[in-house]
């Protein structure tokens, strides 16, 4: 076990030995893939496991992801939030999409190194992606109005659980504006409040219901 990974085990500290294995084979497996396609800055590796996959986890103190739960992680980069989410909930299935092809390359590869069975990965726009969901997340690819228009295609609105699936959308700094529109079915949430870390003060969850 790295003491980089000592940063994940404060906040969640009752991983599994196969949950901590996989979550330790990640930065090598970025190392790699960075230095054929720049996935991060080199110096971003100092700051990996907080940054990164942290960040991602924050996620699972808003929502525990119920057995079965099937999520989407729209734009997913190199693979955040959805790997570390995967890895924290090996009895929900996740898929994970994004347009740039060399992403999803490395999204893939990352899954399948670290035997990450509950996982798939999509190179494609979701605006042309209607399979449906019990929840989407994502790392503030677009406004949020914008973002909620086009996933909301992708929640089946017969079969939501009331007041539980929905939209966990990890953002920065000041955007009330966006949610002006969105009065009685958002909460949003101080990562803050989570983790002491200096790195989180600006950052916020939006959880929004889709019943």
């Amino acid at each position: 076990m790295t003491q980089r990974l000592e940063i994940v085990l404060k906040y969640f500290p009752l991983l599994t030995e196969d949950q901590i294995l996989k979550f330790t084979l990640l930065s090598p497996q970025y190392r790699y893939w960075t230095s054929l396609v720049k996935v991060f800055p080199e110096k971003d590796f100092e700051t990996f496991h907080e940054h990164q996959v942290l960040h991602s986890l924050a996620i699972a103190k808003v929502v525990s992801f119920p057995p079965g739960s099937t999520i989407l992680d729209v734009g997913t980069g190199g693979g955040f939030p959805g790997i570390p989410l995967a890895i924290l909930f090996p009895e929900c299935n996740f898929t994970l999409i994004d347009f740039m092809h060399k992403r999803i390359k490395v999204v893939q590869s990352v899954i399948d190194s670290i035997g990450l069975k509950n996982t798939c990965a999509i190179h494609g726009k979701i605006e042309d992606y209607f399979e449906q969901f019990d929840f989407v997340v994502s790392r503030a690819v677009k406004e949020f109005p914008i973002f909620v228009g086009l996933v909301q295609k992708n929640f089946d609105l017969k079969l939501l659980s009331k007041n539980l699936n929905g939209i966990l959308y990890l953002k920065g700094g000041n955007f009330e504006d966006e949610l002006a529109n969105f009065d009685g079915r958002i909460r949003v949430y101080e990562i803050s409040d989570f983790f002491m870390e200096s790195y989180f003060q600006a950052k916020k969850i939006i959880y929004l219901t889709m019943a």
